[in-house]
């Protein structure tokens, strides 16, 4: 009897360079080892107080369907947000979503037919593969280098990229995984291009807050442009609710808006208690994210000064988001990664990193890179790269 088969895109499913490891750090945690989690983007910052009450607090006899858009009281003040941040935008122009996941799946799936590609220079968020298997569309990619800190690749890398099947072009500002911060100079020669060939700019704004050399400047900033861009955008960093599933689909594209909203009917609706906390964080005083900044910045500085200091490591300075790109002495990255938590501890701890291949669709690349999150406390940032140190120094000698 043969065996039942499974779709290809199950198949080619990829699994996340972020996750796949956690087999082997919940053994080490049983062994009694201490793990430092550098790999995944999950702040320890506390959620907002005032968010978390707005949910205690619901009065509601029903928990009913909310409206496929999301909520109008909260798009309404996602708007007054937008336009605090210089982004004149009105509330029929946002569609709220389940993470900032489900707006960049909604984007391919209403921008581009199966066959399709999508421009995304590498390394990259390494959801975004898992989203173009879905939606039948092929990512190309333009390779951008640790040696000038992953800084946007020259533009007529994109042009030669460009074929009658491109419909869009992928930015993440700040990057993920990089932390690399885009420059307006650096926006606006993507808009010239997307207007030139009739491509949309899907922007992931995520890590809009957290900025260190210099300011932000979205993508919904450019003039000229609005029927090209899209804006992607979620919660989960920016009030430290990762679990909420919280996200924004926002253009200026109406007939894009409309037909997305289909895709939205197809799902019913977003999370209605999520949402009122996020419509709650919204009020945050205006000065919330200074703190939280500002530790982000202890945090990267006790990080990249750490990982520079160990005798083979490069890591450039990044500008944003709480990643960092490191190259380190060794052959496999995603070896190494496994073996530092099932075959390594010093004084009882361990390091988790993600693997950098799993951020480059390029066979090959990335084998010598990981990831790292910076966001535990200056003191364990400070452990693990102690604890890197010596693992990098035993793995070399093996």
């Amino acid at each position: 009897m043969s065996k039942i088969k499974l779709s290809e895109r199950a198949i080619e499913m990829p699994a996340s360079p972020i996750r796949k490891l956690v087999p082997y750090a919940d053994a080490a945690k049983k062994r009694g080892t201490t793990v430092f989690h550098l790999n995944i983007g999950q702040p320890d910052i506390e959620t907002p107080k005032v968010a978390m009450d707005a949910v205690r607090n619901v009065q509601m006899d029903v928990l009913a369907y909310g409206h496929s858009a999301g909520l109008e009281s909260y798009r309404k003040k996602l708007a007054e947000y937008y336009q605090r941040v210089g982004i004149d935008i009105s509330y029929e122009e946002i569609l709220i979503t389940t993470g900032g996941s489900e707006a960049l799946l909604f984007g391919f799936l209403a921008c581009m037919n199966p066959g399709d590609e999508v421009i995304i220079p590498e390394p990259f968020y390494a959801n975004y593969n898992g989203f173009a298997i879905e939606a039948g569309v092929k990512i190309v990619t333009i390779p951008s280098y640790i040696d000038n800190g992953f800084a946007l690749p020259p533009i007529d890398s994109f042009e030669k990229a460009i074929t009658d099947r491109t419909k869009a072009i992928v930015l993440c500002n700040p990057n993920n995984p990089t932390g690399y911060l885009y420059s307006k100079e650096e926006i606006e020669t993507l808009k010239d291009i997307v207007v030139k060939h009739n491509l949309f700019l899907f922007s992931d704004e995520a890590y809009r807050e957290f900025c260190y050399e210099g300011a932000h400047f979205s993508a919904l900033q450019l003039e000229g442009a609005d029927d090209n861009i899209v804006l992607m955008d979620t919660i989960s960093k920016r009030y430290s609710a990762c679990g909420a599933r919280i996200g924004a689909f926002v253009s200026r594209n109406k007939e894009l808006i409309q037909q997305v909203l289909k895709f939205g009917q197809a799902r019913l609706c977003p999370p209605t208690l999520e949402q009122i906390l996020a419509e709650a964080a919204v009020d945050l005083p205006a000065d919330y994210f200074e703190e939280t900044k500002a530790e982000y910045l202890r945090r990267r500085d006790a990080l990249v000064k750490g990982l520079n200091s160990i005798p083979g490591v490069k890591c450039p300075n990044p500008g944003g988001a709480f990643y960092a790109m490191a190259e380190l002495p060794i052959d496999d990255c995603d070896k190494f990664c496994q073996w530092i938590l099932e075959d390594f501890e010093y004084h009882g701890q361990t390091v988790m990193m993600a693997p950098g291949s799993g951020f480059y669709s390029t066979p090959g690349s990335g084998l010598k890179e990981v990831r790292l999150a910076y966001v535990l406390k200056v003191e364990e940032i400070e452990a693990a790269v102690e604890c890197l140190r010596h693992a990098l120094e035993k793995y070399n000698k093996l």
